[in-house]
C-alpha cells in the first residue's frame, strides 16, 4: 500500500456526506431557494471566481486557506455532478470513474496494462511521456472525427492561457520557431507594425497590430519555460503592490495622488521600486 492516506479521521465528514449535503441543498421541497435554481450556465462564473481563489492561495503560500479553497473547488464539482445526476445524464461515480479511467489510459509508462498496481519498470524520459500523451489524446479523438490539432483547447480559457496552449499544440507537428532568437526577431517586427500602425493613426490597425505583439510575447514566455499567465498575473501584483506604496506614502505627506504633477508621481513610483 502506499502512504496515502485513503481514510478520514474520526468525526470527519466524507465523500458521501457531502454528495448528500448537495442532493438536500438541491432538494425542491426543502432545499436552498438558490441552489434549486441555478444551471449548469449560472454555476460557471462560481466555478472560474473558486480556480482563481485557490490559485491565489497558493501563491500566497497559505496552506489553511489552500484547504478552505480546494473544498471550494470539489464542492463546483459536486454541484455539476449532482445537476448530472438530476438529468440522468451522469453523476460523482460516473465522473470518478471517467477520470481514473483516462488517468490509467493516459499513464501506460506506470499502470503496466491499464491496472492502478501494475508496475512498470522500464525507464521512460519526460519527452517520451510528452509525446505518448499527445498521441493518446489523438487516438482518443479518432482519426476519423474532423478535429485539428488545435481542437481541444478550451475557447473559455484567459486569453493569455489559451494563445499559449494554442502555439504549444501547433509546436506538436512542428509548427514552431526554432530558437527563441527567432521569436525575438519576430517581437521587434511586431513592435515595428505596431508602430507604424500608431504612426498611421489607425484604430483598426493599432488594435490588430497589438494583438499580434502580445500573442508574440506570449510565445517568448514559451519557448523561456514561462506561464504567460503567471507572469502577468505577478506584473499585475507588482504593479499594485508599488501603487498601493505610492498612495499610502502621499497621504503620509499630506497629499493624494489625483493632486500631484506626473513628476511627482515618477518620483513616487521610483521610490516605491526602490524600497521593494
Amino acid at each position: 500500500m502506499s502512504g496515502l492516506s485513503i481514510s478520514k479521521k474520526p468525526g470527519q465528514f466524507g465523500i458521501s456526506d457531502l454528495l448528500r449535503i448537495m442532493e438536500r441543498l438541491r432538494d425542491p421541497s426543502d432545499g436552498c431557494p438558490w441552489d434549486t435554481k441555478q444551471t449548469f450556465t449560472s454555476v460557471i462564473p462560481h466555478t472560474l471566481e473558486e480556480c482563481y481563489e485557490l490559485v491565489d492561495a497558493i501563491e500566497q503560500g497559505d496552506l489553511p486557506h489552500v484547504a478552505e479553497e480546494l473544498g471550494d473547488v470539489l464542492f463546483q464539482v459536486v454541484f455539476y455532478s449532482e445537476l448530472g445526476r438530476e438529468l440522468d445524464a451522469f453523476d460523482f461515480h460516473a465522473v470518478v470513474h471517467g477520470i481514473a479511467c483516462k488517468l490509467l489510459r493516459r499513464h501506460p509508462h506506470v499502470f503496466a496494462d491499464g491496472v492502478i498496481e501494475g508496475r512498470v519498470l522500464e525507464p521512460v524520459t519526460t519527452e517520451e511521456v510528452k509525446a505518448n500523451w499527445e498521441a493518446i489524446k489523438r487516438e482518443e479523438r479518432g482519426e476519423g472525427k474532423a478535429s485539428g490539432s488545435l481542437s481541444d483547447v478550451p475557447k473559455a480559457l484567459p486569453a493569455l492561457s489559451r494563445a499559449q496552449k494554442l502555439q504549444k499544440k501547433a509546436a506538436t507537428v512542428g509548427f514552431d520557431w526554432q530558437s527563441l532568437e527567432g521569436v525575438l526577431a519576430k517581437l521587434e517586427e511586431e513592435m515595428s507594425e505596431f508602430q507604424q500602425a500608431v504612426g498611421d493613426n489607425s484604430d483598426e490597425a493599432m488594435a490588430e497590430e497589438l494583438g499580434d505583439l502580445i500573442f508574440t510575447a506570449v510565445n517568448a514566455a514559451r519557448h523561456l519555460g514561462f506561464d504567460a499567465e503567471n507572469l502577468l498575473r505577478h506584473a499585475n501584483e507588482k504593479f499594485e503592490s508599488r501603487f498601493n506604496d505610492m498612495e499610502a506614502a502621499a497621504v503620509k505627506d499630506g497629499s493624494s495622488l489625483s493632486n500631484e504633477s506626473s513628476v511627482q508621481m515618477e518620483a513616487r513610483w521610483q521610490s516605491a521600486k526602490s524600497r521593494q
